[in-house]
Order: structure tokens, then C-alpha cells, then sequence
């Protein structure tokens, strides 16, 4: 599959963007601006880089605890993420979700979710719907290499499957649940062999470059959209930092941590790479890209910082229905 230069570069600023608002919230947090937990996703912005380069805003994803990634990849709104973060009223659940559970059905995200595994069934109703519907979008639902040992995955498989329902499950697999690695809690290498076992196609791919991200996601999304049912994608990358900010990672092997870190695997020196080799920009055009994107997360953090928390008396406001 052959992307042009604006492609690529669309894809290398998502990236960036992602990083960058990553890296925000891990300052803010560790200076105590705002409460709750941050499962940081620096390192593999690629995967929901990739993959949300193939939907349309019509389309859905489910997200995970260590959603933000997501979220800026199908469009979502930064100042209202930021101001969710700082619990604000201006955030997208009014400073009622926090990190774990921001959601924007307008855009297709139907909300980062706190428990494991928990979006694979919703994105298997979502599909449903699109399919009862008879409409042309398509779900997605991203999860860990943990995730799928659980029911929820097994069940999500199989009703897409035997309901050929128009749906892609992405396993970031970074190789870690929580701090146990793939090799205590699974007897495989590749988690997209689980897919056999549903008679639905099953690819691995490296998590960390986004062109082969993009690409997966791209056949398995037409695949769904013309109502052949589902695909598993599984990624293989890799998190920067510990399960969640102040998680020290020692479970980790030093040289393993290096190793991934390096320009070789860091997804987004690759594609720095991948972009001066094609002569698609320069260092200067990448200083730009960063410095208009700094720019933007130093605006969110400027109007989650102005806004007003809620109001007390609103403490039940959206949360039982009527």
C-alpha cells in the first residue's frame, strides 16, 4: 500500500501529538495538578495511530485505561480531554470520568474504560447495531495482551464471528499485564493465533510502525465494512513507562527497556526516518510540526487550568437515567 506524503505526515503528527500530550500529563501529574490515576501510552502511539487513520467519524472504538492515545487518534477534542484530566467542568465528563473514562459518542469513542477487557463486548454490540442498522460502519475495540485471556474476549470473538459482525479487535500487546510478562499467563507467542479458533483471519504485526499498523488496520476495517465480520489484530509494542505513573517497572529488563527505547524501535524516530529517506520533510519541518503541536497542549493545559470545577450539587448529574 503506497501513502502519500500528506498521508504519512498526517500520521507522523497524530504521533506526535499523542507523545506530547503524554509527556504533559505525566508532568502535570507528578506535580499533583490533578487527581486519579495516568496509564501513560508513550510508546505506542503507533497502534492507535494506525488504525484510527482508517475510520471515518461515523465509525466506533472502545478504548482502555490507557486510552488517550485513542482518543486523539479518532479526533477527539484536547482542551475537553485536558480539562477532564483536571476534573473540570469543562471536560468531557464534566471532571467526572478522569483518565479512565472519557468518551465522545459524536465521535464514534465510546468511552476508555477501567476495567480489563471491558470494551471488547460493547464493541461487538456497537457492531450489531451497525449491522441491524444497515449502515456501513464498523467497531473497533483495543485491549491488552492480559485482556485476551479473559471472557470477555472469547465471547467478543465468538459473536462476531458466528454473527459476521463488522468489527476489528486490536491487542496492543506491549509484552506486559500489569508486571507479568506474555510468557507467565499464555502458552503462545503471537495472541492473533486465537483467532483460528473463531475461523476469523488473525495477523501479527510490528506494533511500532505505524505504515504496517495502518495497513492491517486498513484490509481488516474493509474486510468488516463490506460485511465479511471480523478480524484480530495483534500489535506487538511496547510501553515506556510502568503499568501506571509511579509504578517503578523494576520487573523490567534493563536492557530490554533500552532496547525498545532506542531510534531503532521508537515508533516515532522511525518514522522521522522512514519520512527524511523518502525526502517527504526535513529536521526543520519536524521542529515545526513539534512546536505547533507544544503549542496546542500548552493551550489545553491553559483552559483546563481556567475552567471551573463542577458544582457539588451536581454530584448525580448524568449519572442515574431518568
Amino acid at each position: 500500500m503506497k501513502l502519500s506524503k500528506e498521508k504519512l505526515l498526517e500520521l507522523y503528527k497524530t504521533m506526535v501529538t499523542i507523545r506530547t500530550f503524554e509527556l504533559k500529563a505525566i508532568e502535570l501529574f507528578a506535580a499533583g495538578k490533578f487527581p486519579g490515576f495516568v496509564h501513560s501510552y508513550l510508546g505506542e502511539e503507533a497502534v492507535a495511530t494506525g488504525v484510527c487513520a482508517t475510520l471515518e467519524t461515523k465509525d466506533y472504538i472502545t478504548s482502555t485505561h490507557r486510552g488517550h492515545g485513542h482518543l486523539i487518534a479518532k479526533g477527539g477534542n484536547i482542551d475537553l480531554m485536558m480539562a477532564e484530566l483536571y476534573g473540570k467542568k469543562t471536560g468531557y465528563c464534566k471532571g467526572k470520568g478522569g483518565s479512565m473514562h472519557i468518551a465522545d459518542v459524536e465521535l464514534g469513542i465510546l468511552g476508555a474504560n477501567g476495567i480489563v477487557g471491558a470494551g471488547m463486548p460493547i464493541a461487538t454490540g456497537a457492531a450489531f447495531a451497525c449491522k441491524y442498522n444497515e449502515t456501513d460502519a464498523v467497531a473497533v475495540s483495543f485491549f491488552g495482551d492480559g485482556a485476551s485471556d479473559r471472557a470477555t474476549f472469547h465471547e467478543s470473538l465468538n459473536l462476531g464471528s458466528i454473527w459476521k459482525l463488522p468489527v476489528v479487535y486490536v491487542c496492543e500487546n506491549n509484552g506486559w499485564a500489569i508486571s507479568n510478562a506474555q510468557e507467565t499467563h499464555q502458552n503462545i507467542t503471537d495472541i492473533s493465533d486465537r483467532a483460528t479458533a473463531y475461523g476469523i483471519p488473525g495477523v501479527s504485526v510490528d506494533g511500532n510502525d505505524v505504515i504496517a499498523v495502518y495497513e492491517a488496520a486498513a484490509e481488516a476495517v474493509e474486510r468488516a465494512r463490506r460485511g465479511d465480520g471480523p478480524s484480530l489484530i495483534e500489535c506487538k509494542t511496547w510501553r515506556h513507562r510502568g503499568h501506571f505513573e509511579g509504578d517503578p517497572a523494576t520487573y523490567k529488563d534493563p536492557k530490554d527497556q533500552e532496547e525498545w527505547l532506542s531510534d531503532k524501535k521508537d515508533p516515532i524516530p522511525r518514522m522521522e526516518k522512514k519520512l527524511l529517506d523518502l525526502k517527504f520533510a526535513t529536521a526543520e519541518d519536524f521542529a515545526q510540526i513539534k512546536a505547533e503541536v507544544a503549542a496546542k497542549i500548552h493551550a489545553a493545559v491553559k483552559f483546563a487550568e481556567s475552567s471551573l470545577d463542577p458544582d457539588p450539587a451536581e454530584v448525580l448529574t448524568d449519572v442515574y437515567a431518568d
